[in-house]
């Protein structure tokens, strides 16, 4: 059996770097840029990793085009992380969070600069990211030595709006996590989103809507509890959990529906009816009403 001190803690968390709500965030709050949001992500990531040896941390980037890996990034993969640059500051801090800063600026840097925004779709491919965190969890764990144990959990920190279209690759990264244990906690900066309600009640993670933008990294460290893990959380007093808007997205037009047609062979969600499944061609058997044949009226006998 393994000591509590050498179990693995994963945090993966994961940032709505979309450059059109950033932009627009920009001229609406010049005081709370993505520069302030990925300030408080690093103070988070710091203080997970100096908590316990053992800690482990992966920063993505949600962005409208892609995800990528901020921290570990490629750089750090094949040994290229500007140690010698690194050990050779003199501000006294763990050399290993100094690595995990500079390669998160690095790699948003480069990223943003790189950044074309065409075409239409401006929406954040948050599921896309989720499913990479879930793969990237995966890895670590099948890394693991003999007797060695994982607690693994997700921080979402969302931008931009929801997106319809991604609703049933949202609710199958969902329902992963579910399975493998995986807590799906959310910090929403904007307005409230119904896909991630979903993801924290169904996880048993924490969802939470800041009121204030700037003070971020006191939501993320202090008044809340989004750095202590599930276990220690049991021991805190948790805020009330939020409403959940459970209002699936029809699969037709991938608007929010409360009532809808379901497809009994794939479950697909349809806002209107159609006799046959879109999804998986199914042809259903309609029961059409029975016509009524009108009375024959008798016709008097004469006198």
């Amino acid at each position: 059996m393994a000591s509590a001190e050498d179990e693995l803690n994963l945090l993966v968390i994961v940032v709505d770097v979309n450059p059109i709500w950033w932009g627009q965030q920009g001229q609406r709050e010049p005081e709370f840029t993505l520069c302030k949001c990925l300030d408080a992500v690093m103070v988070m990531g710091n203080s997970h990793m100096a908590m316990t040896r053992t800690n482990r941390l992966a920063v993505i980037a949600s962005h409208c085009q892609d995800s990528h890996f901020l921290y570990p990034s490629k750089s750090w993969e094949s040994g290229d992380s500007g140690g010698d640059e690194i050990s050779s500051s003199r501000d006294g801090k763990y050399e290993l969070l100094a690595v995990a800063n500079n390669l998160i600026a690095e790699e948003i840097r480069s990223i943003m600069t790189k950044t074309e925004v065409t075409g239409n779709s401006t929406d954040t491919l948050l599921a896309g990211s989720l499913a990479k965190a879930l793969c990237y969890i995966n890895r670590v764990s099948k890394e693991l030595e003999v007797g060695q144990e994982m607690k693994s959990r997700i921080l979402v920190i969302k931008a931009a709006d929801d997106c319809a279209l991604q609703y049933m690759n949202f609710m199958n990264v969902i329902f992963a996590a579910q399975k493998q244990n995986i807590l799906i906690d959310a910090c929403v900066l904007d307005s409230d989103s119904g896909l991630l309600q979903q993801a924290c009640d169904i996880t048993g993670g924490l969802y939470l809507k800041i009121p204030q933008k700037v003070a971020l990294a006191q939501y993320l460290l202090e008044q809340w509890v989004f750095l202590p893990d599930s276990e220690q959380r049991s021991q805190l007093v948790l805020p009330p959990p939020a409403h959940v808007d459970y209002r699936a997205a029809c699969f037709c037009h991938r608007n929010l529906i409360e009532i809808g047609y379901v497809c009994s062979v794939c479950l697909s969600i349809f806002c209107n009816f159609s006799p046959i499944c879109t999804t998986c061609e199914t042809a259903f058997k309609i029961q059409l009403p029975q016509m009524v044949k009108p009375k024959k009226k008798k016709l008097k006998q004469a006198a």
